[in-house]
């Protein structure tokens, strides 16, 4: 967000005294009389002339002086938001449709048509997207995981190309069984140069644990030496995915476990969790300056030069 501002507002009120002269200063000229007038008009009018672009100048330098900036409040190099990665399961098990029932209602433009055709795989990159563009001080980035898991969107700020990334995503390209202990230790790797307080991964699934030469045990270990919460989501129907096993992640690392029967559940936990983790902006008031003073002590220098020419003329 953008805004116009002065660095130092007060200095405008040296315009006062020039205004209230203006309004109550009368200038006294003494009579003298000329016989042919006429030769005299165009000096007459460029006197009114230097004494407006004299106005100008003096208004400019006030302008100049008071500093006009632009001011930008969402530069990222001054946010203190939190790291979030999201873990999503990309196994063959979320390719399957049905997630969103034909009579269920689904807000979202990409889901509008043929809704109940998706696989679960494509709602919950929809679902996502909406996720990670809510998160504006945050930084996100994405980890796939199937047979393997591997880093597809590293933290950035850039919400933009996150959302762009995982829209090229597909199901199956990390294979088709489920490695929650890969995803949870790729997750892990992903906060290598974060500087976040605050780091959290949300995971993502609809099986069991059945891949990978990382066990979840040793992964939530790590996890938890690195002081990473971990928000878990098993997606489908009760049974389909470990939920003894998410509910035992969550709690081990501080986080919380939820269940998503269907497309709208699964919009209300991420939402649920974008609650629960509410970043509160601490920046400074001031995070990007654009300064615009040279414009107007240019141009107050150009009129200066100007009379300057005049009078070198005469």
């Amino acid at each position: 967000m953008n805004y116009y501002s002065f660095e130092y507002p007060y200095l405008i009120f040296l315009l006062v005294p020039v205004l209230l002269c203006l309004y109550k200063c009368k200038e006294y000229l003494k009579p003298q009389f000329f016989v042919h007038l006429h030769f005299l008009s165009a000096k007459t009018n460029f006197k009114k002339l230097e004494w407006i672009i004299k106005i100008i100048i003096f208004i400019l330098l006030c302008i100049a002086l008071s500093s006009p900036i632009v001011i930008d409040k969402l530069n990222p190099l001054n946010r203190h938001g939190k790291d979030i990665v999201l873990a999503i399961d990309a196994s063959g098990s979320m390719n399957s449709s049905g997630f969103l029932k034909e009579n269920e209602s689904f807000d979202f433009e990409e889901a509008v048509q043929n809704a109940h055709r998706l696989s679960r795989f494509e709602i919950t990159k929809i679902i996502a997207k909406d996720f990670i563009l809510k998160r504006m001080s945050d930084n996100i980035g994405i980890v796939m995981y199937g047979d393997f898991a591997f880093i597809a969107s590293p933290l950035t700020y850039e919400k933009e190309i996150v959302t762009e990334m995982l829209g090229y995503l597909t199901q199956g390209a990390a294979g088709q069984n489920t490695a929650i202990g890969e995803a949870i230790a790729m997750s892990v790797r992903a906060f290598k140069h974060s500087g976040a307080k605050t780091k959290i991964i949300v995971l993502l699934t609809d099986g069991e644990h059945n891949s990978g030469e990382i066990s979840p045990k040793d992964a939530i270990e790590v996890a938890k030496s690195q002081n990473i919460k971990i928000y878990t989501i098993a997606m489908g129907n009760k049974g389909e995915a470990d939920e003894i096993l998410l509910q035992k992640i969550a709690d081990e690392s501080r986080g919380e476990f939820f269940r998503a029967t269907n497309a709208k559940e699964l919009q209300d936990v991420y939402s649920r969790i974008d609650t629960l983790e509410s970043s509160k902006i601490k920046s400074q008031e001031y995070s990007l300056k654009e300064y615009y003073y040279q414009i107007f002590l240019l141009m107050a220098c150009g009129l200066l030069v100007f009379l300057l020419l005049r009078e070198i003329k005469k």
